[in-house]
């Protein structure tokens, strides 16, 4: 039996057919979703745009031009980079930033390590110490730098005068150039002990205890249990510490400027307040904005080779 060519076909029919009722074409879903999606976003995307992308842009524009805060900017292209480069300045803030990074990185993480593993046992008023050792880090840091600045003042400061009670003569702290980085180390490792605390001690009561129980009955002591379960457990919390240290590391400023002011000679004087002296004591503000980029081109440097090289040392349980 042959089909007549002008019969239409089941198949021809059902394609034919509408769609049935309550259900959408795909793309138009898709379109709900995407406005969906964005009418929960706005509420944080506008400020981010207002008070962070749109400044950023304006300081790259900036960074191209002469500017002094008062007369229209005049454009010179890459002239501020180059000049930052070759200003030994630029060098020395660098180096400084650097060197309290890497002071003030491990005795932090240490600290804060140390106090997480003594809270996360079932001391007596253990709520109340951790409650004490992280009030530091909600205490404004002018408030901060003026009892450090009290405590290691080089004539009647508390720590030296406990110092020479063991017939110690105690530095001269911030007042000496070679103690005015310690200084300002010593003073911010001990604000932000908390804060790395409490991210170590989350991490801490997130391990499986199951681990410690098979370790145990390997024969694991307490170090190789430490070494070979709590360490490598620690991981993800010890990476976030770790990048958000760095990144306030470089971004260092408040306590600077309370305490040494940049001073004695230049020795504690950082990216940061270099950016805040060109901009409202030099009126450079062009080559403050150079300078800003070129630090937000190291952090961003230095954070994705730490994303990057996770993968080595970082274990997901």
């Amino acid at each position: 039996m042959t089909m007549s060519p002008s019969a239409p076909s089941l198949l021809d029919e059902a394609a034919s057919d509408p769609p049935a009722p309550g259900r959408r074409p795909r793309g138009t879903r898709r379109w709900r979703y995407a406005l969906t999606v964005l009418a929960f976003l706005l509420p944080s995307a506008i400020p981010l745009a207002l008070f962070v992308l749109l400044p950023m842009a304006s300081a790259a524009w900036i960074s191209l031009t002469e500017w002094n805060l008062i007369t229209e900017p005049v454009f010179v292209g890459v002239d501020n980079f180059v000049a930052l480069v070759a200003d030994p300045r630029t060098a020395a803030v660098f180096g400084n930033t650097l060197y309290y990074i890497v002071g003030y990185l491990p005795l932090v993480y240490i600290g804060g390590l140390l106090l997480a593993l003594a809270l996360n046992q079932a001391l007596k008023g253990r709520a109340l110490w951790r409650g004490i050792y992280f009030l530091p880090v909600v205490t404004s840091w002018i408030a901060v730098a003026i009892v450090w600045r009290w405590l290691l003042n080089p004539n009647n400061g508390v720590v030296n005068t406990v110092l020479a009670w063991f017939g110690i003569d105690g530095p001269g702290w911030w007042t000496d150039p070679a103690w005015s980085m310690p200084s300002v180390i010593i003073a911010s490792a001990w604000k932000d002990l908390g804060f790395v605390m409490v991210i170590l001690l989350a991490g801490l009561q997130a391990i499986n205890p199951d681990l410690y129980d098979a370790a145990k009955v390997d024969g694991a002591g307490a170090w190789s249990r430490f070494r070979n379960v709590t360490l490598p457990m620690l991981s993800p919390s010890t990476f976030f510490v770790v990048v958000i240290s760095l990144i306030n590391g470089f971004q260092v400023f408040d306590q600077v400027y309370a305490m040494t002011g940049g001073g004695p000679a230049g020795s504690s004087q950082v990216v940061v307040q270099q950016i805040y002296d060109l901009t409202f004591r030099y009126g450079q503000a062009g080559e403050a904005s150079a300078l800003s980029w070129m630090l937000f081109a190291v952090i961003l440097g230095v954070t994705v080779v730490q994303i990057l090289g996770q993968k080595r040392w970082v274990h997901y349980a």
